[in-house]
């Protein structure tokens, strides 16, 4: 079984916009939900980037059932990991339980902004495992003091504690995450369907534990619109992550995807009104041992229409299909 998730893409709407969609989702049958956590657009013609922090608040408030997720956070440039412990803390009281902590690495096009430079992949690596432990250990309770190679905390103490910490994802792209994220994590997070990093993630720990990923669709009536939207706001994607986390901004992705046409575009994202294609989508990750995909409808004046061909049409393919 495949649980079919619903994510608040935060770079292509605003932040009541991006509560009210998480609503309908929850009342269409979506199984879980994530959110993005950015500084930035990936592209202008996203438009735009609320604090997900704050959108998640107000979705643990508006909705009474759906799972809220960070997918993900970086907890280790423009957050401490102190104050991101204090954050999913008070996210998981809010949410009375229903929240999960998603963190990864983090990509330059949303920590460069407070001006520490942008490091190299075994230094992120490395911040990454020192904020997931400050973390785990401030949900543990009591006083926390640490002094590591990159951070320091200081007599540091959540006040407001659940009684169940938010369980603690790590997303994952190579065996060095994997790695960190089997030992550390209580479930794996990839945006691509490579069965490959599951197994790194089994090696290491973590059989037997949650593994979520993430696909980009675009449903629209008119299937020509669609793969137009697409290309417009999402060829960024198909870069991979060990391009996407080095590039600076809106306009390097704009330069970088030049040469990506729509026809490229559509090969990789199912466009269109199609359940099959939609299908035929999550289905590698299913093969791959995803026991969780978290869809990204394209095009933040698009949600509501997606949502109702959801409740109609598509969850219902894909839970026979996947269920």
């Amino acid at each position: 079984m495949v649980q079919i998730g619903y994510t608040m893409m935060t770079e292509q709407a605003g932040p009541r916009e991006l509560v009210g969609h998480v609503v309908r989702a929850e009342e269409v049958g979506y199984d879980f939900s994530v959110t993005s956590d950015h500084y930035s657009p990936w592209l202008r013609s996203q438009g735009h980037s609320p604090y997900a922090w704050s959108v998640l608040g107000a979705a643990a408030q508006a909705t009474s059932r759906i799972p809220l997720m960070t997918y993900v956070t970086c907890p280790s440039f423009r957050y401490h990991p102190a104050v991101v412990a204090q954050k999913a803390a008070t996210m998981q009281l809010l949410s009375e339980g229903r929240f999960r902590l998603g963190l990864g690495s983090g990509e330059n096009l949303n920590e460069h902004v407070v001006g520490g430079g942008w490091p190299a992949v075994d230094v992120r690596h490395e911040r990454l495992e020192e904020a997931v432990e400050i973390i785990r250990a401030l949900f543990d309770g009591g006083l926390v003091t640490y002094h590591g190679t990159h951070f320091d905390v200081e007599s540091a103490r959540l006040w407001d504690l659940p009684d169940q910490p938010p369980p603690l994802g790590v997303a994952v792209s190579g065996e060095r995450s994997c790695t960190l994220a089997g030992h550390l994590a209580d479930l794996v997070i990839a945006t691509e369907p490579e069965a490959g990093l599951l197994d790194a993630f089994d090696r290491h720990g973590g059989q037997g534990k949650p593994r979520v990923g993430q696909l980009p669709v675009c449903y629209d009536a008119d299937r020509d619109a669609a793969v137009t939207r697409a290309h417009a706001q999402f060829r960024w994607f198909g870069g991979g992550w060990n391009v996407n986390a080095e590039l600076p901004g809106p306009h390097s992705f704009a330069s970088a995807t030049q040469y990506v046409t729509p026809d490229d575009v559509a090969a990789s994202i199912p466009c269109g009104d199609d359940p099959a294609a939609f299908v035929e989508a999550v289905r590698p990750y299913a093969d791959a041992g995803f026991t969780e995909v978290a869809l990204v409808q394209i095009g933040g004046d698009q949600q509501d229409a997606f949502l109702n061909w959801s409740a109609k049409t598509l969850l219902p393919a894909l839970r026979d299909a996947f269920g």
